[in-house]
């Protein structure tokens, strides 16, 4: 049967070869598919390492050294050509395998969040760790190295034509990685992208994200003994807390789909000393990209105005920014199909007591535990997530597809230490086996069918219209302190 089906597929590429346009039966397809799936489900424990490894790991933006050279070594060892430290950011890295077109790229992240750190546990308990994977990057990373791996089996047998491309993508969590690997051109030449996230259902992404422009904005005052001789003093401190008082009346001025939202990172050491420094972290955000910049622009006009009323000095160093989400129709279909035919996670008797163990942690309402099992249905109308992401960069110059994966008991918040938790366990690995399953299909579908990477660009170029890309961080080297 097996020499049957080569045989078949040597007919299929010789056809190919000779201008047929290079599509490839449903039957043919189908196998293909059938030989990816096979594939993955049989590494399922060495990705799980590698995922574990990672969730161990929880490492920062820009600071992911150990997790990126993991991926790079699977990729490395699988046969992939590994460039490092591309656009001027020592963990991003490109892996490619094949030649020729199509080209398909397919995003992996891997950054921790700060302050997330927990244990597997159903209850929440510190690991001791100043960071956790509390948006399941390392499931993230993982899980599309496995798609590109299963992907380069088929090229190497010559079951498939074209080149795999996997971005290692550092410090997606306020870092912009991705703006400056598009800044960079890494993706030029490319057909089409995917990428997904970790999530507590399955669905298929149709909704735009929000653009985001964020920045440190630093006060500079004058130190004094606070009781003994305050009117030598100048406050910092009085300076952000002046901006941000400004900022907060600022919101009833603003659109009701703006986020504004700001960290104090430094607001002195001791209370009888006047602080001569002080920092406040913003992030504006908002579904136009021109709306989050002419916001921020407001934001740096408070902060001048708080240095002058209080008498320091303010300067300011933008961190991230990033465009908001093109949705590609054609691509979204093309993975909802596939994710219907992988269809979604089921849990053993000891995981299902684990979720209804973490759901009673939750204090708002929640779906059942079967979620997981279901994929959603694409939604009629097409709305906007409130939130950010920098693959909204890639999607501005590449059709861009990608989908949430339930590795997350359902009504598991992003950014949460119940989402850390399940991460550390099996339920978040059969979400991301089934992820990489999904992505690997969709590709299998964009490498063998070139009319649907031509409808995707056709939409593409529709959506996008004339607008010139341009990252909205400027030309500013990568932030890769900003964790500091």
């Amino acid at each position: 049967m097996k020499s049957l089906f080569v045989a078949i597929v040597g007919t299929v590429l010789a056809l190919n070869a000779h201008g047929q346009k290079g599509t490839t039966s449903q039957r043919i397809v189908s196998a293909l598919k059938s030989d990816i799936i096979r594939q993955i489900d049989a590494q399922y424990r060495p990705y799980k390492e590698a995922a574990l490894r990672i969730w161990n790991y929880a490492e920062l933006g820009y600071k992911e050294e150990k997790s990126s050279a993991l991926l790079q070594g699977l990729l490395k060892d699988a046969g992939f050509t590994i460039e490092a430290g591309v656009a001027g950011i020592p963990t991003a890295f490109v892996a490619s395998y094949g030649s020729g077109k199509p080209v398909i790229g397919i995003l992996a992240e891997y950054d921790a969040l700060p302050g997330m750190s927990q244990t597997a546990d159903p209850v929440k308990k510190s690991a001791g760790k100043n960071a956790g994977h509390a948006c399941g990057h390392h499931l993230f990373g993982t899980g599309s190295v496995a798609a590109g791996i299963a992907l380069k089996e088929l090229l190497q047998e010559k079951k498939l034509r074209g080149t795999i491309k996997v971005y290692g993508c550092p410090a997606e969590e306020g870092g912009s990685g991705k703006v400056y690997m598009v800044r960079a051109g890494l993706f030029k030449g490319v057909d089409a992208a995917l990428h997904w996230h970790p999530s507590d259902k399955n669905s298929v992404l149709t909704a735009g994200a929000l653009a985001n422009k964020s920045a440190k904005f630093r006060f500079h005052g004058l130190s004094t003994h606070a009781a003994a001789s305050p009117e030598k003093g100048r406050s910092a401190l009085d300076g952000v807390e002046a901006m941000n008082h400004m900022v907060n009346m600022m919101r009833e001025h603003i659109s009701p789909e703006a986020r504004v939202h700001y960290v104090i990172t430094n607001g002195g050491k001791a209370p009888n000393i006047v602080p001569d420094f002080a920092e406040v972290y913003y992030y504006v955000r908002h579904p136009q990209k021109e709306q989050a910049v002419e916001i921020f622009d407001r934001v740096l006009k408070a902060a001048e105005g708080a240095a002058l009323g209080t008498g320091t000095k303010m300067d300011y160093e933008i961190i991230g920014g990033t465009h908001d989400l093109l949705i590609n129709t054609t691509l979204a279909e093309i993975m909802h199909r596939n994710f219907e035919k992988v269809g979604g996670v089921k849990y053993s008797s000891e995981e299902f007591a684990y979720a209804q163990r973490i759901q009673s942690t939750f204090e708002h309402q929640f779906p059942g535990i079967e979620k997981v099992g279901s994929v959603d249905p694409i939604p009629k109308t097409r709305v906007i997530e409130s939130i950010s992401t920098d693959v909204g960069d890639v999607s501005y110059v590449v059709p861009t597809g990608g989908f949430f994966g339930a590795t997350w008991v359902p009504g598991t918040p992003l950014h949460s230490w119940q989402a850390v938790a399940c991460g550390g366990t099996d339920i978040g690995i059969k979400g991301m086996i089934a992820a990489a399953k999904v992505m690997a299909t969709t590709a299998v579908d964009l490498l063998t069918q070139p009319a649907i990477l031509e409808e995707a660009q056709k939409e593409f170029d529709n959506e996008k219209g004339n607008y010139q890309y341009k990252a909205l961080l400027g030309d500013r080297a990568p932030a890769l302190n900003y964790r500091d």
